[in-house]
């Protein structure tokens, strides 16, 4: 998340901050409704960013949202799969 921060700002001056702000819109809207991402499978969920191609990928438990992956939507497909 850090890097790809730092990469938009680069590209835009501004833009690293407006990644951090999807990023933690993301994770509001699945904090207030855990049901919200696509499954991707019986233990974890999707949920894309509004504006960058990035999603996050968390598992829903008891008492909190665990947050696995912000991954890219295209490159280097499913690296995050052993953290769980």
């Amino acid at each position: 998340m850090t890097e790809a921060s730092i990469f938009y700002e680069a590209a835009s001056r501004g833009l690293g901050l407006e990644f951090l702000i999807d990023v933690q819109r993301a994770i509001d809207a699945v904090r207030e409704r855990p049901k919200v991402g696509r499954p991707i499978s019986p233990n974890l969920r999707q949920w894309r960013l509004r504006r960058f191609p990035y999603s996050l990928i968390y598992a829903e438990e008891p008492d909190a949202i665990l947050i696995i992956a912000v991954a890219h939507q295209r490159r280097r497909p499913r690296y995050w799969r052993d953290r769980r």
